[in-house]
């Protein structure tokens, strides 16, 4: 039985699949167990392979590509239209076959397993930095139980420790353990995080690419790192491909002729656009403080006389995408636009 298209739709143990002849037709429809994928596949002469793009999905396509098979990955939102009524596996497989069929359909990547293993850096860092966070709120929040306050931000948690110690606050001595145990995790995650930082310096210092894109307002070690590890402008058509991608774009509700475009979209990777965001805040807070300063192009202060501060930062970070884009597909270094004439 000769097959065009094998579609797979993956779980953590159970795998659907769904094969396709020369006509399209539905001529294969099994389960796997996760110990029965490789050597099923192994048996199987070269074809298509089709997975939804996941995590997981990565490793899958490196295991199939290396059986020679040729593995295709589509992100989830294009599949989703094509999934018929009443969801299961079989029908989600029949969704990604589908998918895969039209000519104008996009695909992902497959990630080697090093770019992979240089990205959970960014991922470990972020969910520290959150777990952070939640201590720090739960710390605020029982502290001020006790009527006992302090300014906003990570430095002043000490001080909040501090006060909840003093016996002059007369905290109970139960909540003055468990506000201590809490402080250590705080300390402990800071620990983490700060050797999470310094790692991550050095892998922004030993990539040429992260440099070149630090050099652009904006955009930080971090940032630059993060599209380094997680960006393959090859996959973009364009600059503003790539600012849809990253949920920049208006999202669109025309018809009958009538253009109504709205707010952001917000889709694509939530971690870059917040990142993008952030930096354009940044030079915007900058650019307001000091208009002669060289972050102050002409776009950018006509911009700021039509829009609020936030509403510009969002604008800001869409062009800052789009240079960001033309940078790495282009392997250009940052090219400042001419100084305001005084």
């Amino acid at each position: 039985m000769e097959l065009k298209r094998i579609a797979i739709d993956t779980s953590k143990h159970v795998f659907t699949l769904h094969g396709v002849d020369q006509a399209e037709r539905a001529v294969l429809r099994r389960n796997l167990s996760r110990s029965q994928m490789e050597s099923f596949f192994a048996k199987q002469p070269a074809t298509e392979v089709v997975l939804e793009a996941c995590g997981r999905s990565h490793h899958w396509g490196r295991v199939l590509t290396a059986l020679g098979h040729q593995v295709r990955l589509i992100p989830p939102q294009y599949v989703k239209p094509f999934v018929k009524r009443g969801k299961n596996d079989r029908n989600d497989a029949a969704a990604i076959s589908e998918a895969a069929s039209r000519p104008d359909m996009r695909f992902v990547p497959v990630k080697s397993a090093d770019r992979q293993a240089q990205a959970m850096v960014l991922s470990a860092r972020e969910l520290l930095v959150k777990q952070r966070t939640q201590l720090i709120n739960a710390v605020r929040g029982h502290a001020a139980e006790f009527g006992v306050i302090a300014a906003r931000g990570t430095a002043n948690v000490a001080a909040i420790l501090a006060r909840m110690a003093d016996t002059k606050e007369a905290v109970p001595a139960r909540a003055q353990h468990i506000l201590t145990r809490l402080g250590q995790q705080i300390e402990r995650l800071d620990s983490e995080i700060e050797a999470l930082d310094t790692e991550m310096a050095a892998q922004h210092k030993a990539s040429a690419d992260s440099r070149r894109l630090a050099e652009a307002p904006g955009v930080g070690p971090i940032v630059a790192l993060t599209m380094t590890l997680c960006v393959d402008p090859a996959q973009f058509e364009s600059g503003r491909h790539f600012a849809a991608w990253l949920g920049l774009t208006p999202r669109e509700k025309s018809t009958g002729g009538k253009q109504r475009m709205g707010k952001i979209s917000r889709e694509g990777n939530e971690r870059i656009r917040q990142c993008l965001v952030l930096g354009a805040t940044s030079v915007i807070k900058s650019v307001r403080h000091n208009p002669a300063s060289k972050l102050a192009t002409p776009w950018l202060l006509k911009l700021l006389e039509r829009k609020q501060p936030k509403v510009a930062a969002v604008a800001l970070a869409n062009k800052m995408a789009r240079i960001v884009w033309a940078m790495m597909s282009r392997g250009e270094s940052y090219r400042r636009p001419a100084p305001i004439a005084a």
